[in-house]
């Protein structure tokens, strides 16, 4: 049975002056019909026809359907109707265009219109949106992130050989702004690159927003003067849109590098406009994926959402990681990846690629597979688990996943590499189970 990995994405258009969209879409009825609705609803039509919806308007402002293709159906539907699961379901692969003139080049706007009132339709047993292309106006109009991979690397003097080592502070929350400065102090000693708050952490009564940062920064400043090497800590500034102006304040007038966002939390709105004023690196956590994406015919495709929060300007991106301890596949997770480093426009104009980054149950054995299907260490590597609870201590987690991924970048196996490295081959008894 055909999935949504299993088709094309979109390809771009230069030049191409109309917003288009591709779904996957399921219906009861004739799925050519299904689409006429979607094409209708989402411009200028309604269950109705209106005396105002003449033939001139709805050619000139009316979503057309680029292309529909049938594929393999269902023996029945994904999701209810009416609160009824139907019976057999007809599946096609839809492409929707709308025309510029209609809303312009407008995130917030462009979410309504390929992702609204779509998933409610009664014709509609099951849709996802697999992919975006949109004309060069958008790229004319938002900023691009503004460090990505080169800058972010730059900021922390690490170029090429691996990617960024990282890791997130645990437990979630509990820990007083001291505690959090040990284990950071801990971290920088055992080498890590790159440090980030969990996205439960932000200014709760146990550990405060600006006491966190003074502490936190204290050891990362103490340990840059000492070995020359600062790592990059992302402090989760979510909140209202006064509060993360605030905060992103904070964090620059302390020496911070980088600011943390839940995507899903504060919304395309505010990334952007945390865009417009930020002086530092943008982390992008898109906690709360799951429910737009975990039914396979319901929500989105990454390849599309990701784009959305490029175009605000995101220079980081989480997208999983391989045998995750979440639900989302290997594949998926690759397949993500490299979308976050396609460029969205065609040269010269911004390419709007973020650094994906990889999390969730990660540890040093998953780097050689992750490379040899990525072939780029261009990513930030953020293990929890696989760092602070190798048997070796943190610093042997930490170099037991740059001694993977240099080895894997090298072409060199698992087994030998761990025959190199004491600290691989304990991750691999330990976490190998």
């Amino acid at each position: 049975m055909t999935s949504a990995t299993d088709i094309p994405l979109l390809e771009k258009m230069p030049g191409h002056g109309r917003i288009r969209a591709q779904y996957l879409l399921e219906s009861g009825t004739d799925p050519a019909h299904a689409a006429a609705v979607m094409a209708g609803e989402q411009s200028s039509g309604t269950f109705t026809k209106l005396a105002q919806e003449t033939a001139e308007l709805t050619e000139r402002c009316g979503a057309r359907i680029e292309s529909l293709q049938e594929i393999e159906g269902l023996p029945r539907a994904s999701l209810p109707i009416h609160g009824k699961l139907g019976g057999p379901t007809r599946r096609a692969v839809v492409e929707i265009s709308w025309g510029m003139d209609n809303f312009g080049a407008s995130l917030a706007n462009l979410m309504a219109t390929v992702a609204g009132n779509l998933f409610e339709l009664k014709e509609v047993a099951g849709l996802r949106l697999l992919d975006i292309d949109l004309p060069d106006a958008f790229a004319q109009r938002y900023l691009p992130p503004r460090f990505a991979v080169a800058g972010t690397r730059e900021l922390l003097g690490v170029h090429g050989g691996g990617p960024l080592v990282g890791t997130i502070i645990k437990p979630s929350v509990g820990l007083s702004p001291a505690q959090t400065a040990e284990n950071v102090r801990a971290l920088c000693e055992g080498g890590i690159d790159f440090i980030k708050d969990d996205e439960l952490q932000s200014d709760g009564a146990h550990c405060p927003f600006d006491e966190r940062v003074e502490a936190v920064m204290r050891v990362i400043d103490a340990y840059a003067e000492r070995t020359g090497k600062k790592p990059m800590y992302a402090f989760n500034v979510t909140g209202d849109m006064d509060e993360m102006r605030r905060r992103h304040d904070t964090v620059l007038r302390h020496g911070g590098t980088c600011v943390m966002i839940s995507l899903n939390s504060v919304g395309l709105v505010a990334a952007h406009q945390l865009r417009t004023f930020s002086q530092l690196p943008i982390h992008g956590h898109r906690n709360g994926w799951g429910y737009l994406s975990r039914h396979p015919a319901l929500g989105f495709e990454y390849s599309a959402w990701q784009k959305f929060w490029r175009l605000a300007g995101v220079d980081h991106m989480h997208v999983n990681g391989l045998r995750n301890k979440f639900s989302e596949t290997d594949e998926s997770v690759i397949r993500s990846a490299r979308t976050c480093m396609t460029p969205m426009f065609a040269r010269p104009l911004p390419g709007f690629e973020a650094m994906p980054v990889f999390s969730s149950g990660q540890w040093a054995g998953q780097a050689f597979e992750t490379y040899e299907r990525l072939r780029t260490v261009d990513l930030i590597y953020a293990a929890g688990g696989g760092i602070m609870a190798h048997p070796g201590g943190i610093a042997a987690g930490i170099e037991s996943i740059r001694t993977a991924w240099e080895a894997a970048a090298r072409g060199v196996g698992i087994e030998q590499a761990a025959r190199e490295s004491k600290a691989l081959a304990q991750a691999i008894a330990f976490f190998g189970k």
